[in-house]
C-alpha cells in the first residue's frame, strides 16, 4: 500500500518571541554589511602587501609610513565588531532559516542558498580570524590562503543576497519606509533598545580590543589577544630565534654579504662605522597588534648603492633562519630606496636583542611584519 507523502503547511517549529521581523534584520545588517565591507577591503589590501604578484610588487608605494598600520587594524577591528553583529543578525533571522516549505521558487531558493553560503563562510572567517589574532591555529590547512579565497566568498554570496533581497530591504530602510510603517508601532520602543544594546556590544568589544593596534585606546586594551608593550626592549615578539632555529653559534660568524655588480661584505663592526640613521616607524603584524619603535641603522639604498645598485633597483633579503616561508623576502624598488628603510642595528637605543634580530633586521615603512626580516645573512640587488 502506497502513502501519499504531504507536507505540512505550517512551519514545523514555530516563534512567538518579537523582533524576529525584517526592520530588526534590516537595521543590523547594515551594520553588519559595512562591517564586513571594511574587513573585506583592507584585507585584501593586507594580502597583496604581504603577497604581491610580480606586476605589483615594484609599484606598492612605502608611503605613508603608517598605512599599513592603519589599514590591518582596522581589518582586525572590524572583523572583531563584526561578531556581535552576526550573532544579533542570526537572531533576528533565525526563524526564516525554518521556513516552510524550504523552497517556494527560483528566487526563493537563489535567496536560500546566498543565505546558506553566507552564514557558513561568514561564521567560518570570524571564527578562524579570531584565533589568528590569538596565533592559534587547530587546523589541519594554511590560514592565509583559506582565509583569503572565503572571502570573495562570503562577499560575492552578500551581494548575491543583497541583489535578491533588495526589495524587502529597501521597503524596511528606515523608520519611516513603507514596510516598516506596517509593522506595530508597539514594537518601537523594543527594537530600538534591542538595537542600542548591539551597539554597545559592538562599542565595549571594540573599545577593549582594539588598543592593540590604536595606541589612545591602549589603557582599555583588556581583551586583546597581544598587550603590544609586552616584549624583549618594549615590542612583542611573534618568531623567536630559538622558534626560528637561529643558534648563537650561526650569529658568531656572522657577516653581511651584498651582491650585485659589486659584492661584498661587511663584519658588525664595519656595519656599525657606517653613517647610522634613526627613523620611528611602527611594526605592524597580520595579527592586528602593533606599536611605533625607535630603530637604528644604515639605509638600505646606501648598502645597494655601494654594491652597484641604481636608484630604480630594488632588493633580495636572505634570513639566517634556515627555513620558514619568509626567510627570502623581495623587496620592491619603493621601499629599497625609501631613506627610513633601514638595516636597523639597534631597537630603542639598545642593540637587537636576538629574538628582535640581532645582528641585523629590516625595518621598512608602510609594510607587514612578517616582511621585516629578522638575522638578515644577505642583500642583493634586484
Amino acid at each position: 500500500m502506497r502513502f501519499p507523502l504531504r507536507l505540512p503547511a505550517d512551519p514545523p517549529v514555530t516563534f512567538k518571541a518579537r523582533l524576529h521581523d525584517a526592520r530588526t534584520a534590516t537595521a543590523v545588517g547594515r551594520w553588519l554589511g559595512l562591517a564586513f565591507a571594511v574587513c573585506f577591503a583592507t584585507g585584501v589590501l593586507s594580502h597583496f602587501f604581504q603577497h604581491p604578484p610580480d606586476w605589483l610588487a615594484d609599484r606598492l608605494p612605502s608611503r605613508p609610513y603608517w598605512g599599513y598600520r592603519f589599514t590591518q587594524g582596522l581589518h582586525v577591528i572590524s572583523g572583531i565588531a563584526a561578531i556581535p553583529l552576526l550573532l544579533a543578525k542570526l537572531w533576528a533571522v533565525y526563524p526564516r532559516l525554518f521556513a516552510w516549505p524550504p523552497l517556494r521558487s527560483v528566487r526563493h531558493a537563489l535567496e536560500r542558498a546566498s543565505v546558506a553560503v553566507l552564514v557558513a563562510a561568514g561564521v567560518f572567517e570570524l571564527f578562524t580570524g579570531l584565533l589568528n589574532t590569538f596565533q592559534w591555529y587547530p587546523w589541519p590547512f594554511s590560514f592565509v590562503p583559506v582565509h583569503f579565497a572565503l572571502s570573495w566568498l562570503l562577499i560575492g554570496a552578500l551581494m548575491v543576497h543583497l541583489a535578491v533581497k533588495w526589495p524587502e530591504i529597501r521597503s524596511h530602510w528606515t523608520r519611516r519606509s513603507p514596510g516598516t510603517l506596517a509593522l506595530p508601532a508597539s514594537d518601537g520602543p523594543d527594537r530600538r533598545a534591542l538595537l542600542a544594546g548591539v551597539a554597545a556590544a559592538v562599542g565595549a568589544v571594540t573599545l577593549t580590543t582594539a588598543g592593540q593596534s590604536v595606541t589612545a585606546l591602549g589603557r582599555l586594551d583588556l581583551f586583546a589577544p597581544r598587550d603590544p608593550a609586552v616584549g624583549p626592549q618594549g615590542l612583542p615578539v611573534n618568531r623567536t630565534a630559538k622558534a626560528a632555529g637561529v643558534t648563537a653559534t650561526a650569529v658568531r660568524d656572522w657577516r653581511l654579504s651584498v651582491a650585485g655588480p659589486r659584492p661584498y661584505t661587511l663584519t658588525l663592526d664595519e656595519l656599525r662605522a657606517l653613517p647610522q640613521y634613526e627613523v620611528t616607524l611602527p611594526i605592524a603584524c597580520v595579527e592586528g597588534w602593533s606599536k611605533n619603535a625607535r630603530w637604528t641603522g644604515v639605509r638600505v639604498r646606501d648598502l645597494l648603492e655601494r654594491a652597484g645598485g641604481g636608484p630604480g633597483t630594488g632588493a633580495r633579503v636572505e634570513s639566517l633562519e634556515p627555513a620558514g616561508a619568509y626567510r627570502v623576502m623581495e623587496m620592491g624598488r619603493e621601499y629599497a630606496q625609501d631613506p627610513l628603510t633601514l638595516l636597523a642595528l639597534r631597537l630603542n637605543g639598545e642593540e637587537l636583542s636576538p629574538d628582535h634580530g640581532h645582528p641585523a633586521r629590516i625595518i621598512a615603512p608602510n609594510r607587514p611584519g612578517v616582511l621585516q626580516t629578522k638575522w638578515v645573512a644577505r642583500l642583493e640587488v634586484a
